[in-house]
């Protein structure tokens, strides 16, 4: 029977739920034994893997335009009239599993996420999913929107960011005066948006029988092996260990530019005066180069890469309702993955491509194991693929092995970059705090006003050196410009944890990075097989977040910066 489900996203882009449905009732009628729970398993992922296939087309299709009416409203009757009937079912056969008291080989983590899965699962939150991804949508139409007249031509803002790196200051001065008018115009209507999502998902947490928002996420999400109080040990260690880091970082680049004072928008240009890097001449030849780096990575890394861009499954050029930021999704049913991003011909494309190629890479390594829901790896250790790709990636970015960069570039490019992990942490625990302290029911997250004034606190508390006068709208909206707030509810502290992970590797890639890439490859293979501990055992790391953690990775990132700085 199984036999005759769709091969190719072609055959299966008109397949509805009544089609679907035959197949989840065999599964439910089948008795489920130790000898018989492996072709149920492979069976179940056979047909949920169609309909990932469905979703994820769709999905992709509303960021790479965000006016495109037809994909949004596709979208929303998909997810009512496809993906939540296959939710009700999946629940009902993975309590089915949990009944038979089976546990199927390499199986233990799937079953702990499933159980967690069944627990939180509510019917009556099925609706409230999709209002909450509707709100999502409005958030990316407006950021997809925002462009300026600059230089004489329409610009988005992804690409006027391009102006903050000009040696120029009065050039980077009007540029983010512009940048900073035109998010502040969006004020009201990002509030507004933000008001209806945090309803919708205080109501949902309240369906499931959760005090807070909070709870049912790290529930919902398999948070196992860290709590909230966990995050705020890694903030204040971040606030202890990381913060004095990076306000020296900005300061030597203070000094270097001869400024008394650093603004906002002294934050990115080259502390020596030179003008911004520019990696690529065409986005064919910035893919064919990437190429080459990650072929000096690993081989059949290179052989991956290549054979996503043989598939054009990528989107890399920036452009007007194009949605932000960049990600990595899977074609479950193609069994391949696919890139967004948004490059502009600036030095952080190279860090975006490559981070999202990390990701990628884990896509593909685990096409091996037969069950979805063994690939189904935590957020945590998936962002630990695509920062350790960009840490394992460094020592192969120059011309001479078919890179970016000259050798002085190549320094320019990495001493930023390792710059840029050093300030992230810092960030990072203020998106995470700011999204532990609204969902606290103590506090007034829905009130935007509020908002503000917590988002202001955690800008004294993070972010102390950099002088925001003239731009206090601006500075009390920072919230405002991380749409994982909006989109991604609590998707942030994964990043905070997996740089810890990267920074480690990197320190054993220096010692033997032949060793340090075949463990990262080891990792990404085990999927979600094995906790974190377990992943980050397997790739060499210590998953640990205290203040003596970071003291050792600042240590190898200061470092590394100082060795950089004599190659300039």
């Amino acid at each position: 029977m199984f036999d005759t489900l769709p091969k190719t996203y072609d055959e299966a882009k008109t397949w509805d739920w009544p089609k679907f449905e035959p197949f989840f009732a065999d599964l439910e009628a089948r008795d489920l034994t130790p000898e018989t729970v492996d072709q149920w398993l492979r069976d179940m992922t056979a047909a949920t893997t169609v309909i990932g296939e469905i979703m994820a087309r769709v999905r992709v299709a509303t960021t790479q335009n965000t006016q495109d009416a037809e994909a949004e409203a596709k979208l929303k009757s998909l997810t009512k009239d496809l993906m939540q009937p296959m939710q009700v079912v999946v629940t009902r056969l993975n309590r089915k599993l949990l009944d038979s008291g089976i546990t199927p080989d390499n199986y233990e983590m799937p079953l702990k996420r499933a159980r967690a899965a069944v627990e939180v699962f509510r019917e009556e939150n099925l609706p409230l999913q999709i209002e909450d991804q509707q709100v999502g949508l409005e958030y990316g139409k407006i950021t997809g929107a925002q462009t300026v007249e600059w230089d004489g031509a329409e610009v988005t803002l992804i690409e006027l960011m391009k102006s903050f790196k000009n040696p120029d200051r009065a050039v980077r001065k009007a540029a983010f005066d512009l940048f900073a008018d035109r998010w502040v115009q969006d004020r009201q209507a990002i509030n507004a948006i933000w008001s209806k999502a945090f309803d919708i998902r205080k109501q949902m947490a309240k369906n499931a029988g959760f005090d807070t928002y909070r709870d049912l996420i790290w529930k919902q999400r398999g948070r196992f092996d860290y709590t909230p109080e966990d995050n705020a040990t890694f903030h204040r260690a971040i606030e202890e260990v990381v913060v004095p880091a990076a306000i020296r970082a900005r300061d030597r680049r203070r000094q270097r530019l001869g400024l008394d004072t650093m603004k906002p928008y002294d934050v990115d240009v080259d502390a020596s005066g030179k003008p911004p890097l520019t990696p690529w001449v065409s986005i064919d030849g910035f893919a064919e180069t990437s190429g080459n780096v990650f072929d000096a990575v690993d081989p059949q890394l290179g052989a991956q890469y290549r054979d996503m861009l043989a598939a054009g499954l990528t989107d890399l050029p920036n452009r007007k309702h194009k949605g932000p930021g960049a990600y990595c999704t899977t074609y479950p049913l193609t069994a391949k993955p696919f890139v967004f991003m948004n490059a502009v011909n600036s030095d952080g494309d190279v860090r975006t491509l490559i981070h999202e190629v990390g990701h990628a890479f884990h896509s593909y390594a685990t096409r091996a194991l037969p069950y979805e829901a063994q690939r189904a790896y935590p957020i945590e250790f998936a962002e630990v693929a695509s920062f350790g790709m960009e840490m394992l990636s460094s020592p192969y970015l120059t011309t001479a092995n078919g890179g970016y960069f000259t050798e002085s570039e190549a320094a320019r490019f990495r001493i930023d970059h390792l710059e840029s992990i050093i300030e992230f942490w810092p960030y990072m625990a203020m998106v995470d705090a700011f999204q532990l302290w609204a969902y606290d029911p103590a506090n007034d997250g829905g009130s935007p006003d509020a908002c503000d004034a917590a988002w202001l606190d955690l800008k004294a508390r993070f972010e102390p050196d950099i002088d925001y006068t003239g731009y206090d709208a601006y500075k009390a909206t920072g919230w405002h410009r991380k749409q994982h707030i909006f989109r991604y509810p609590f998707y942030y502290i994964e990043y905070g944890l997996a740089r810890l992970g990267a920074v480690q590797l990197y320190a054993n890639a220096q010692k033997d990075q032949a060793a340090a890439v075949a463990a990262y490859r080891r990792a990404l293979g085990m999927g979600g097989t094995g906790n974190l501990p377990q992943l980050f055992g397997a790739a060499g790391l210590r998953f640990a977040f205290d203040s003596d953690m970071l003291r050792g990775l600042i240590d190898v990132l200061e470092g590394t910066i100082g060795e950089l700085e004599t190659a300039l």
